[in-house]
């Protein structure tokens, strides 16, 4: 079956040209622009070379050219990894020679740390997008995304163009996870993983009824608080707003008072969250609650959502949040409370269309409702492997269920709880932090013999990222050097925030540390 995830704008455009497709600030782009750019963009990128399966990677913030490079890669046929704004210039290596990307498409304030991280790369083609207003000079084998799109547009390509037939079983894009060992890997998720799991978002999420023909389209405006580079922003915002005519209402930059500010200026319907930004709106003394007037629906993923937290927005703004669970390797969404069933607070709801949830014990026994194990997912949503890591896909995709490795419980009526996330992973304000990956930096520094990455609960961040580590003999350390250390190598979101200093870190008969054991003894 052919099927391109560059079909969603491209058909809303045809039949909602002149809508307001996204907005930052004052500036507005149309469907019809939005799908001009976009077919403009990719046949400039076919006069590149990038054709069916070529790896393109996207550095780049929450702005329409986001948008317009993601669907002209697969529009071209290729292949979309996307990476973390706040990757330093090793991780921008990593990233880009894992992924074999040939091509990165870059914010021109990025150039600084991705120039020297894709040299001696398979990337020989690199594209700076720049603000509208921004008279910087690109340096010399950058390629100007602008002009490129303009040119395309003046010579007439763009209005020839075919879109690349793909087929619905295509890799479409490579999303970076990683689990509680080794460096992060890239979950091959498909045109129609994705495809179909954001028609469950714009078709069933918000419909109040199972016959009602409500859509999350035309009149609706969703504001773009989470990064489009993450699974979330690029599921439950982008493509699902752009399927069926709703506006994108573009926040760079999270802080509730932009936030709240952009609700009231733009009218914003919908809201998609993590905890941490919640919180943030609900104790922040510039938001009102006047501001709020617009809004009907808001969902939360990315971490488990306090009901405290759920129960005082609803008094406050009076809106009851949809919450519900998923993972880049599910697409990201696997299930979700919604307004045609009755809401469980403390649950993430049942599963979705297209997917079941089953909890199993060591053994893969399936195990009674009500009662704890591993959750392992099947359904459309599920990625087709881990992108050059056979192994590693073996040990999660076994007989069509994805082994998530997250800890939960299913009810009677089949609404699943999160107990405990995969055991290692710290959750840091909505971003996965993978202790493994910390552990590999501060090993690094000269004076560290043990060390071991914890998180440790914290009323902000939901988790916040602590070293606990032994020094070498006759060596010293402050928790400031740690932490430079550390920003050198790492987004600052995986930074420890302190360090705590043993004379020797507990380990059990085989030399494993004891991580229990560390958060036993710091927090007692």
């Amino acid at each position: 079956m052919s099927l391109n995830l560059a079909t969603i704008p491209l058909k809303s455009a045809k039949d909602y040209p002149a809508l307001p497709a996204m907005r930052l600030g004052p500036a507005t782009v149309t469907y019809e622009q939005l799908a001009s750019q976009i077919l403009a963009f990719a046949s400039a990128l076919s006069q590149q070379g990038i054709a069916t399966g070529a790896k393109v990677a996207l550095l780049l913030p929450s702005v329409p050219q986001f948008t317009i490079s993601y669907f002209a890669i697969l529009a071209a046929g290729g292949v979309v990894a996307p990476l973390n704004v706040l990757f330093t210039e090793d991780e921008i290596r990593y990233h880009v020679q894992d992924s074999d990307a040939v091509a990165i498409i870059v914010w021109d304030a990025f150039l600084e740390k991705t120039l020297p991280a894709v040299k001696n790369t398979s990337c020989n083609t690199v594209i700076a997008c720049r603000a509208p207003d921004s008279q910087a000079e690109l340096p010399a084998k950058v390629s100007d995304f602008g002009a490129m799109v303009q040119n395309a547009m003046a010579s007439g390509q763009a209005g020839g163009f075919d879109v690349s037939p793909t087929n619905a079983d295509d890799t479409a894009v490579i999303l970076y996870t990683s689990g509680t060992t080794g460096r992060p890997k890239g979950a091959e998720l498909s045109h129609f993983n994705l495809y179909d799991n954001a028609r469950y978002v714009s078709e069933k999420l918000m419909r109040a009824k199972q016959d009602s023909l409500d859509l999350f389209g035309v009149g609706h405006v969703a504001l773009a608080a989470l990064p489009l580079f993450h699974s979330f922003g690029q599921t439950v915002i982008q493509n699902a707003s752009l399927m069926h005519g709703a506006t994108i209402s573009l926040l760079p930059r999270f802080t509730p008072k932009d936030a709240a500010m952009l609700i009231q200026a733009h009218k914003v319907t919908f809201f998609a969250g993590v905890p941490t930004m919640y919180i943030g709106l609900l104790h922040d003394a510039n938001v009102t609650t006047e501001q709020f007037a617009t809004l009907k629906y808001a969902v939360s993923g990315g971490a488990a959502l306090p009901v405290d937290v759920l129960n005082q927005f609803r008094e406050r703004f009076g809106i009851s949040i949809l919450e519900g669970y998923g993972l880049s390797e599910t697409s990201p969404v696997a299930c979700f409370n919604t307004l045609m069933k009755p809401q469980k607070p403390g649950t993430v709801g049942p599963a979705i269309d297209l997917c079941e949830v089953k909890i199993v014990d060591e053994s893969r026994n399936e195990v009674p409702a009500g009662q704890t194990g591993e959750i392992i997912i099947r359904g459309s949503n599920v990625m087709k492997r881990y992108y050059k890591r056979d192994d590693a896909t073996r040990d999660v995709l076994i007989n069509g269920w994805f082994y998530t490795g997250d800890i939960g419980k299913v009810d009677n009526e089949g609404y699943v709880s999160i107990v405990d996330r995969k055991k290692e992973m710290i959750i840091r304000g909505g971003f996965n932090v993978y202790p493994r990956e910390v552990e590999e930096v501060v090993y690094q520094h000269g004076s560290i013999a043990e060390a071991a990455i914890i998180g440790v609960p914290d009323a902000v961040h939901g988790e916040e990222v602590i070293a606990v580590v032994a020094l070498k003999p006759g060596r010293q350390l402050e928790h400031e050097q740690l932490e430079q250390f550390c920003r050198e190598h790492l987004a600052a979101y995986k930074v420890p925030r302190r360090t705590i200093i043993m004379d020797s870190l507990p380990k059990g008969p085989t030399g494993k540390i004891l991580k229990r054991l560390i958060k036993e003894q710091i927090s007692g």
